[in-house]
């Protein structure tokens, strides 16, 4: 038997698996760690949600195969929340699939649309899926800023103009994990007429949408005229209705590229539980309330984060969307890198985050801290990293001479 294979060549070292050993090792001493690393929403998923699977799954013929694409209910319950949320009208029948969470079907577009070789434009840092999806196909990537505006838009121009072969798509996410960066309408319009003039798809990325904290709810990049030509735009439950492990999500847009995207799902897979695709048509039919309700727990969760851990010595920057922080690293730890800033502030503080450079080369010098503790958990959070950085000097002194004759290796 061969001792490498071709696609699990190209993906690099699973960075945060490091962390993880981190965290289990300081476990298994013990310590309790106070988890802001992984965006795993803690909170529970809506009763009426719960009900309305549990009473579906009492129905045997529930328990058969499901449709690929998603039961036809859901895919109408999407396109109404289309049209209510962002003014876009969506057919059901061609411009609507359900997906396995958004991871898989970016993961699957990117099978669907990527020939060995193709360039597509990625921000950078962005999501992981964002380029592995892509990478695993045989595609080639190119980054772009993670941050929308004017440099954006000229490194975009840049990229199509030099990039051999001519890049295919390019990846937009707002609200950004893990940056929490937030795009406007003006913004859209160039890109879809940019997209229109070179014949570049669009897949956007609204996971975050509805976790906005400032009265400024996100658009949709289907909001633009004529973006219907060139966008397919993905979405999830995960965090809207506080649905992680429920794996369901969506992707709607254009009619070719949905065709495409439903063509390698019906060999894949069967589609999700027949009882969660009704519970999730419950949800996206029922009262926004449990929406707003979640929101607010985000946002009390993200002022009480920036409030504690300013006032233990580490400034964070309050994001206006995601549940997700982007924060620089402490000055005196800046040397360090994210990654073993990480670790150490699991050694020495029993606090979890995700190093930046776990999002690509230009993620370092940040971490994601992702708002998924009680506000009880963040203040002793907090106050272990008083704590650690009381004693930031003499820690320094023992481990940069250690990182520097690593470095020297």
């Amino acid at each position: 038997m061969p001792d490498h294979f071709h696609r699990i060549k190209r993906l690099p070292p699973y960075i945060f698996e490091e962390v993880n050993k981190a965290k289990a090792t300081a476990r298994g001493k013990g310590a309790d760690i106070i988890d802001f690393g992984m965006g795993n929403p803690d909170m529970s998923t809506p009763e009426h949600i719960i009900e309305k699977l549990v009473e579906t799954v009492r129905k045997p013929r529930t328990h058969r195969y499901s449709a690929s694409r998603g039961i036809q209910g859901l895919r109408k319950a999407q396109a109404g929340y289309y049209g209510r949320r962002f003014g876009v009208k969506l057919d059901p029948e061609t411009q609507v699939v359900a997906t396995l969470g958004s991871k898989e079907g970016f993961a699957n577009m990117a099978q669907a649309i990527t020939a060995p070789g193709d360039v597509v434009l990625v921000p950078n840092p962005t999501y992981p899926i964002h380029m592995f999806g892509f990478l695993l196909s045989g595609g080639a990537i190119r980054h772009l800023p993670a941050q929308p505006g004017e440099e954006y838009m000229r490194r975009l121009d840049s990229a199509m103009r030099h990039s051999i072969p001519k890049p295919i798509a390019v990846v937009i996410n707002f609200p950004a994990n893990p940056t929490a960066f937030t795009a406007d309408l003006d913004f859209y319009t160039e890109v879809i007429d940019f997209a229109r003039k070179h014949d570049l798809i669009v897949l956007s990325d609204i996971a975050y949408a509805e976790i906005y904290f400032d009265g400024n709810p996100p658009h949709s990049m289907l909001e633009v005229p004529g973006a219907m030509d060139v966008t397919v735009e993905f979405s999830s439950m995960s965090k809207t209705y506080a649905m992680p492990g429920w794996r369901m999500g969506f992707a709607v847009g254009n009619e070719r590229l949905i065709a495409a995207l439903a063509r390698v799902k019906s060999y894949l897979d069967y589609g999700a539980f027949t009882p969660i695709q009704v519970a999730a048509t419950a949800a996206l039919n029922g009262p926004d309330s449990v929406i707003d309700d979640i929101r607010e727990i985000y946002k009390t969760r993200r002022d009480v984060l920036v409030d504690a851990f300013g006032r233990a010595g580490w400034d964070v920057p309050a994001p206006s969307a995601t549940m997700f922080a982007w924060v620089p690293l402490p000055e005196q730890f800046r040397e360090l890198g994210s990654l073993e800033f990480s670790k150490l502030l699991i050694e020495k503080a029993d606090v979890a985050v995700s190093p930046g450079i776990g999002f690509g080369e230009y993620g370092e010098g940040y971490v994601r801290v992702a708002l998924v503790e009680n506000e009880q958990r963040i203040r002793q959070a907090a106050r272990n990293v008083r704590r650690f950085l009381a004693t930031a000097s003499q820690t320094m002194h023992n481990i940069i001479p250690i990182a520097a004759g690593k470095s020297n290796n």
